[in-house]
Protein backbone atom coordinates (compact mmCIF):
# COMPACT_ATOMS: atom_id res chain seq x y z
CA UNK A 1 0.00 0.00 0.00
CA UNK A 2 1.23 3.46 -0.86
CA UNK A 3 2.48 5.55 2.07
CA UNK A 4 0.09 8.31 1.02
CA UNK A 5 -2.79 6.06 2.08
CA UNK A 6 -1.29 5.53 5.55
CA UNK A 7 -2.43 9.02 6.54
CA UNK A 8 -5.82 8.67 4.88
CA UNK A 9 -7.09 5.38 6.24
CA UNK A 10 -7.67 3.97 9.69
CA UNK A 11 -7.34 0.36 8.53
CA UNK A 12 -6.02 -1.14 5.30
CA UNK A 13 -6.69 -4.92 5.54
CA UNK A 14 -9.55 -7.08 6.72
CA UNK A 15 -9.79 -10.81 7.32
CA UNK A 16 -11.77 -13.22 5.20
CA UNK A 17 -15.19 -14.52 6.20
CA UNK A 18 -17.26 -12.29 8.49
CA UNK A 19 -14.59 -9.58 8.65
CA UNK A 20 -14.54 -9.25 4.87
CA UNK A 21 -18.13 -8.06 4.62
CA UNK A 22 -18.92 -4.64 3.20
CA UNK A 23 -20.73 -3.48 6.33
CA UNK A 24 -17.82 -4.46 8.58
CA UNK A 25 -15.24 -2.76 6.37
CA UNK A 26 -17.17 0.50 6.07
CA UNK A 27 -18.01 0.53 9.79
CA UNK A 28 -14.40 -0.07 10.84
CA UNK A 29 -13.06 2.49 8.36
CA UNK A 30 -15.69 5.05 7.28
CA UNK A 31 -13.16 6.68 4.93
CA UNK A 32 -13.41 3.80 2.42
CA UNK A 33 -16.08 2.32 0.15
CA UNK A 34 -16.19 -1.45 -0.16
CA UNK A 35 -16.88 -2.68 -3.68
CA UNK A 36 -18.23 -6.23 -3.97
CA UNK A 37 -16.90 -7.92 -7.10
CA UNK A 38 -17.57 -11.42 -8.42
CA UNK A 39 -14.33 -13.40 -8.69
CA UNK A 40 -12.95 -13.15 -12.23
CA UNK A 41 -14.73 -9.89 -13.08
CA UNK A 42 -12.42 -7.26 -14.61
CA UNK A 43 -12.05 -4.05 -12.59
CA UNK A 44 -10.46 -0.67 -13.15
CA UNK A 45 -6.73 -0.83 -12.37
CA UNK A 46 -6.11 2.62 -10.91
CA UNK A 47 -5.14 2.71 -7.22
CA UNK A 48 -7.62 4.49 -4.93
CA UNK A 49 -7.04 4.90 -1.18
CA UNK A 50 -10.79 5.14 -0.64
CA UNK A 51 -11.69 1.85 -2.34
CA UNK A 52 -11.62 -1.72 -1.03
CA UNK A 53 -12.19 -4.55 -3.50
CA UNK A 54 -14.09 -7.43 -1.89
CA UNK A 55 -13.80 -10.48 -4.15
CA UNK A 56 -16.61 -13.03 -3.71
CA UNK A 57 -17.60 -16.33 -5.34
CA UNK A 58 -21.03 -17.30 -6.71
CA UNK A 59 -22.24 -17.96 -3.15
CA UNK A 60 -21.20 -14.46 -2.02
CA UNK A 61 -18.35 -15.89 0.09
CA UNK A 62 -15.23 -13.70 0.31
CA UNK A 63 -12.42 -15.49 -1.57
CA UNK A 64 -9.38 -13.39 -0.60
CA UNK A 65 -8.43 -10.86 2.05
CA UNK A 66 -9.89 -7.44 1.13
CA UNK A 67 -7.29 -4.68 0.90
CA UNK A 68 -7.32 -1.02 -0.04
CA UNK A 69 -6.65 -0.33 -3.68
Amino acid sequence: MSSICQEFVARARWGEGRNGRRETIERENPLVNAKIVLEGTPVIENFDCRRVWVWVDENNVVTCVPVIG
